[in-house]
Parts: C-alpha cells; structure tokens; sequence
C-alpha cells in the first residue's frame, strides 16, 4: 500500500462531551488518533500492528461496526474501556456514486448517519458514559486529503441527520469542484451531490449552500480554532488541518421553498480547509 492512506472516523456524542477516534494506515506506519474538545492525541504503531479483516485491529485497540474496545498506555494518553452500537442507520448504495468505479485521490465511505451507544470509556482518569448516545462512521482512503475542501457532519436531532462535503477534486488532468451530500429526515434518504445533478450554490468559512432540483441545504457555521490534526500528503501524516468537534450550525432544508427541517446544534462537526483560497 505503498504512498496511501486509509482511514475510518468513529464519532461518539453524548451529554459528558464528544470522542472522536480515527484508527487508519500510512505509508509507513498505523495511527490512532483520540480527540476531543479539549485536546488531540496521535499514537503511532508499527505497520504490522494494523489488520483489518472483520474488525480493525490496531495494537490493542479493536473497531468495529458493532463497537470499539479501546487499550492505549501512553505517556501522554492513557485510555481504555468499550462503547457498544446500536443497529447503524446505514446509506443507500455508495457515497461516491458513479466516482466509485474510478482511481481517486481521496474515496470517502458513509457507513453510519447515526446510532446508539452504550458504555464508557476512561481517559487519563476522565470517565465518558456514552450510554443513551449517537454515534457516526465514515472513512477516508486514497493518496492525500483534497487541496481545498469543507465537510461538515451532524446527527444532534431526533429526525435528521446530515453529512455534506465540498472539494476541490483531481481527475485524469482536470480539476473540478464536487460535492457530496446525505440527509436522512423522518425516515427518508435524500442525496445532493455532482453526480446526480447537484450544485454548490456557495461555500466560505462561515457557511455552506448546496441544491438539486427542488431540494437546497443551506448552513451556517460558527466554528472556533479547533484542533490540529495530522492528515494524509501522498500517503504521508504530514499535513495538518483542523477540526471543529462541537461548534454551533444551522441547518435549514427546502423543498421549492418550503422548510422540511429547520435547526440549530452547537454539536456540529466542521473542517475547512482552502489551500488557494477556495471556489
């Protein structure tokens, strides 16, 4: 797997705070990263400590779609116990549509909008029980994070869900601005993204607008500093962005004008990222 990286992002909400784990692969060595509102923790294994076949083994450390159990002792970080998932509230067919049949820079993977949790977890000396609440799943895999991107996530709501991206894609010598969208509302599956007609009305550090057809997004965002995050360059963790685990959004979803869903959460996940300045 020489010169790429894979890795997968477990978000874990609850009323004690927000965990975030992201265990993957690089070129030359396997991660785990922990963050929190507070802090972010990167510990590094050895290749051959990463096996992923039915469950993602890193060291001690196993995820899964039915849960993670956590082992870590380090200087910096010490953090153990389990979170157990409820049944994950899966997308229709792959986020990247038509894309996934094509060599890309950066694949991403839905695999859960949102699921219970239960357990708890001690980190240096902290306990978080996540018992009664929401999870989320994604991934990444590839070479390097796009050049310019925005994603945000949130699930804070009782009937809606929602992961949108923008970025800045590389493609057989072309380079365009694509995006990818899920929304899950009462029940319903509803995607906005370049493949199926999808247009990106207007992304800035501040806010996010996307439509296809009668549907349009719109969100506004109020994101701090953040942490510092080590991410993939050419299969190497030497570039660094930043992520915002619990800022304030709000999310407003039309339909020919009519709001389908209108709310705000300072639990929203952001990352903004514009190397030369964005659309």
């Amino acid at each position: 797997m020489g010169g790429r990286f894979e890795g997968w992002y477990y978000k874990h909400q609850t009323r004690d705070g927000i965990l975030v784990l992201i265990p993957g692969r690089a070129a030359d060595h396997a991660f785990v990263q922990v963050v929190t509102e507070q802090r972010a923790y990167y510990i590094t294994y050895p290749l051959s400590a990463y096996q992923r076949g039915e469950v993602l083994k890193i060291g001690e450390n196993i995820f899964s779609s039915a849960g993670v159990r956590l082992s870590i002792c380090h200087p910096e970080l010490k953090l153990s116990g389990e979170i157990q998932y409820g049944a994950l509230d899966a997308i229709r067919g792959d986020i990247m549509g038509p894309f996934r049949f094509f060599p890309m820079e950066c694949r991403h993977g839905v695999h859960s909008m949102r699921h219970g949790l239960s357990g708890r977890v001690t980190l240096n000396g902290e306990v978080y029980d996540f018992t009664g609440g929401r999870g989320y799943i994604e991934s990444d895999s590839g070479r390097s994070f796009p050049d310019g991107y925005a994603w945000v996530q949130c699930n804070d709501f009782a009937d809606f869900s929602v992961m949108a991206a923008v970025a800045k894609i590389p493609f057989y010598g072309l380079r365009f601005w694509g995006h990818l969208c899920v929304v899950h509302l009462n029940g319903r599956e509803y995607r906005l993204a370049t493949y199926n007609g999808g247009k990106i009305l207007g992304v800035a550090q501040d806010s996010l607008e996307l439509k296809r057809g009668k549907f349009r997004l719109s969100v506004q965002i109020a994101a701090g500093d953040g942490q510092s995050l080590p991410a993939p360059r050419f299969g190497e963790m030497k570039h660094r962005i930043r992520e915002s685990l619990s800022c304030w959004a709000r999310f407003r979803f039309t339909e020919d004008g009519k709001v389908l869903f209108e709310g705000e959460s300072s639990c929203a996940s952001y990352e903004y990222e514009m190397l030369d300045g964005g659309l």
